[in-house]
């Protein structure tokens, strides 16, 4: 099953790695998906269980399905407490390892934010000094991709508007590991007006001129609660929001998400309405 653009959600796991998220998939009708392997919320860092991991390494092989990991939202690389930026990195390189046991293709984390101004160039410097080593570690030892995720913006955010990722990727020298992950309702929150024809195209392009060709390497696919520039997260089922569903359509004819995956993160409380979505948008990818 070769597919350009394979569109596929965030997964439950609950009650089991395979058990929780395979039949979820099928049930969807994803061609990719997205798990935690910790909290979302929280730092507690845990094994895993082996035979759960096969099976579902296995599983998304049988299917041909990639599947990403979402690191845990608490992530702060640009963080002025040194506590969190360390329990950042070992959460990062936890996702990593489980990534790699899972057969994972990548890890999404959030850019992070330096909580205040003071600490903006000090934030930076952090990336540098504890990210870069862990990209190396990472791309010696053959474990999956980071993916740097843009914030809806607020905060201090070290990256929001797609523009911030030149700067974010200069600081770890651009290294080869780190691809990104672009998110439509962060986007969207951080100023991007993807709702205007051409808006999703110009905000791709500005993408590419910041991070370089072939860094997109993950989308979220979210509609939002919200007005543009609000930089307030908050999704919403596809077509359903202020974004609407015509800069889907954009998004799909841009050359940049060509071979990139899609990932739906919007409100569901079972695959049914995940499903809807997915349906939605391999629609707007025929056209």
């Amino acid at each position: 099953m070769l597919l350009d653009r394979r569109i596929g959600s965030h997964t439950k796991t609950s009650g089991g790695l395979a058990k929780a998220a395979l039949p979820y998939v099928d049930a969807a009708g994803s061609e990719t998906l997205q798990v935690y392997v910790s909290n979302s919320r929280g730092w507690a860092l845990p094994a895993g269980d082996p035979k759960q991991d096969v099976l579902f390494r296995d599983g998304i092989g049988e299917r041909e399905m990639p599947a990403y990991i979402h690191a845990s939202l608490l992530v702060n690389l640009g963080s002025p407490t040194e506590l969190t930026v360390e329990r950042s990195i070992a959460t990062l390189e936890h996702a990593l390892r489980r990534g790699k046991a899972i057969g994972a293709t990548a890890v999404v984390y959030h850019a992070g934010s330096s909580v205040d101004e003071a600490h903006a160039e000090k934030a930076m410097h952090q990336l540098h000094e504890q990210l870069l080593p862990l990209l190396e570690t990472a791309a010696a030892e053959g474990l999956p991709r980071l993916l740097v995720e843009p914030s809806a913006g607020g905060g201090r955010s070290l990256a929001s508007k797609v523009q911030d990722l030149e700067a974010y990727l200069a600081a770890v020298d651009g290294h080869p590991w780190l691809g990104v992950c672009f998110d439509t309702c962060h986007a969207w929150a951080a100023g991007h007006d993807l709702a205007t024809p051409g808006g999703m195209t110009a905000t791709l392009d500005a993408l590419v001129t910041a991070a370089g060709p072939g860094r997109l390497q993950l989308i979220h696919a979210n509609d939002s609660k919200d007005d543009c520039g609000s930089t307030r997260d908050r999704h919403e089922t596809i077509g359903a929001g202020k974004i609407g569903s015509a800069p889907f359509a954009e998004l799909f004819q841009h050359p940049a998400t060509a071979g990139v995956p899609i990932i739906v993160e919007t409100p569901s409380v079972e695959h049914e309405g995940h499903a809807a979505d997915i349906a939605l948008l391999k629609g707007l990818r025929k056209v």
